[in-house]
């Protein structure tokens, strides 16, 4: 009686707290460095990396082929390397295919990238339905396709894990690689969303 509960969070997101309670009560670790952990990979590790690879896959034609020949290494060139993102294929959105990741198993997650993975992408109904009905996936992110557009979903494994370059938004000629990578969000390296336009420029 007289204390709170964390009735809001989610079963992992409990767990999580919970562990990470005990471990500062013991004295095993700070809670600063804890959060200074999630900040860098909030902030810093990613999803910006991951913008930034996108953006230089944009602007340099070169890059963007070296991108697709072995993501790893362009990847890795950049300085992008480390926790889940070893081993990388980078997948390219056109008007004729939109590509789409998950992991059926697990929740494999190109951390160095990406940052830390979205709640939604752990959760068995996007794992299961992602496959099953990517297109009525997608429509509840809000990304509605042409009809005729096909929808190509990567599995991602222990193995290997995937980044889509989405497209590049009109209107962003003139704009640096700093720019553009304003425009790509996290959502967008995954494919369930679109990058940004200049205009809605975050």
């Amino acid at each position: 009686m007289g204390h709170d509960h964390d009735n809001d969070l989610d079963p992992m997101t409990a767990r999580v707290r919970a562990l990470e309670t005990i471990l500062v009560e013991k004295g095993l670790v700070e809670a600063a460095a804890i959060d200074a952990i999630v900040e860098t990979y909030e902030h810093k590790v990613g999803p910006r990396n991951g913008a930034k690879v996108v953006a230089k896959a944009w602007a340099d034609p070169k890059f963007a082929g070296w991108l697709a020949e072995d993501a790893t290494a362009a990847i890795a060139s950049l300085g992008y390397t480390g926790r889940q993102g070893e081993h990388m294929r980078a997948v390219f959105n056109s008007p004729e295919q939109h590509h789409l990741v998950v992991c059926t198993l697990c929740s494999c997650y190109p951390w160095s990238v990406l940052g830390l993975p979205p709640v939604w992408y752990k959760s068995p109904p996007y794992r299961s339905r992602a496959v099953i009905d990517p297109r009525g996936v997608l429509a509840e992110f809000g990304v509605e396709l042409l009809a005729d557009t096909q929808i190509r979903v990567w599995d991602s494994t222990a193995e290997l894990r995937y980044l889509v370059v989405p497209m590049r938004p009109a209107g962003t000629e003139n704009l640096d690689e700093e720019g553009l990578a304003d425009l790509v969000t996290r959502d967008s390296m995954i494919g369930t969303g679109l990058a940004l336009s200049p205009g809605a420029k975050a």
